[in-house]
C-alpha cells in the first residue's frame, strides 16, 4: 500500500485542461511537504501537476473521507479492502445524469449503478435472513451449529443519490430476484420481484422502477439502515423477538422490530 498511486483508482477524475499532462512519476523530494498523514501506513501525495479547481476539490473530498477509521469489527483492513475504500472515497462524477422530461420540459433523474457485491445481512439480535423455499419470503431466524448455508446471499448493487447519500439495490444471487417497495393502502409492503439486471442499469426518479432502490444510512460504527426511496419513511426490518418471522417494511418508531443490519 506504500506505493499506491491515488490516481489509479480514478478513470481521470482530475482531468487537466490542457490536452497533455505529464503523468510519469515525480521526484518525491519534491513534494515532501505536500503529503498528507491519513493513518498509519497510508499517506496521501499530492503531485504539482496544474490540474482544474474541480479536480482540487475533488481530491480533498476524498482525503477527508479517507481520514475514518481504517479498521473493520476491530481488526486492520487488508490490502485488498483498503484499496476498496480508496476506490469508494473517490467516486464522483457522471454518476448522476439528467435528462429532460419531453411532457413537462423539467429535468428527471437518473440514478446509475456503480458496482456490486456479494454480501450476508445479520440484524442487530444476530439474526441471519433465510429464504423459505415454498413461498419464496424473507424470514429472520437464529442459524445454529452447521445451517449458517441456509442464510440468503444477496448481491448489493450501489448506486447515488444527490443530497442524501448513497441507495442500493438488493437481489438474491443466482435469482433475479430483487426486494422492492410500494405503498399498499397507508403500509409499504416489500416484495420479492423478478426483475432483470439491465432493466436496473439505470433508474429514473420520476418512474417507478425507484420501488427497487434503498438508502443505506449508517447507523453508528458497523451498523445499517435500509429507507425505501419511494415510500420515505420506511425500513427495512426484523422482528425483535420472535423466530421465523417475515422481514417486513416498518416505520422506525414501530415496537418490538430490529431496523439495523450488519454487512459481511
Amino acid at each position: 500500500m506504500d506505493d499506491f498511486d491515488l490516481s489509479q483508482a480514478l478513470d481521470n477524475p482530475l482531468e487537466s485542461d490542457e490536452k497533455e499532462v505529464d503523468s510519469r512519476c515525480f521526484d518525491m523530494t519534491e513534494v515532501h511537504s505536500e503529503i498528507v498523514k491519513l493513518d498509519a501506513g497510508l499517506d496521501l501525495v499530492v503531485s504539482r501537476n496544474p490540474y482544474t479547481m474541480k479536480g482540487v476539490a475533488t481530491l480533498l473530498l476524498a482525503a477527508n473521507r479517507l481520514k475514518g477509521p481504517l479498521t473493520r469489527e476491530g481488526r486492520e483492513l487488508r490490502d485488498d479492502e483498503l484499496c476498496q475504500r480508496i476506490v469508494d472515497s473517490v467516486i464522483e462524477t457522471t454518476i448522476i445524469e439528467t435528462a429532460e422530461n419531453s411532457s413537462t420540459g423539467r429535468g428527471r433523474i437518473i440514478f446509475k449503478r456503480l458496482r456490486s457485491w456479494e454480501c450476508n445481512l445479520t440484524d442487530d439480535e444476530n439474526k441471519d435472513i433465510v429464504c423459505t423455499t415454498k413461498d419464496l419470503k424473507l424470514e429472520s431466524v437464529t442459524l445454529k451449529g452447521g445451517n449458517g448455508n441456509h442464510k440468503v446471499t444477496f448481491k448489493l448493487g450501489t448506486y447515488f443519490s444527490p443530497g442524501v447519500g448513497q441507495t442500493v439495490v438488493l437481489s438474491i444471487i443466482n435469482h433475479n430476484l430483487y426486494i422492492s417497495c410500494t405503498m399498499n393502502g397507508n403500509k409499504a409492503e416489500m416484495k420479492l420481484e423478478k426483475c432483470s439486471a439491465d432493466q436496473l442499469k439505470s433508474i429514473t426518479a420520476d418512474g417507478n422502477m425507484d420501488r427497487f432502490l434503498f438508502y443505506n444510512k449508517q447507523r453508528g460504527m458497523n451498523g445499517y439502515m435500509f429507507e425505501s426511496v419511494m415510500c420515505s419513511g420506511w425500513f427495512i426490518s426484523t422482528s425483535y423477538e420472535k423466530e421465523n418471522h417475515p422481514v417486513e417494511m416498518c416505520k422506525v418508531d414501530t415496537a418490538c422490530r430490529v431496523f439495523t443490519f450488519s454487512i459481511y
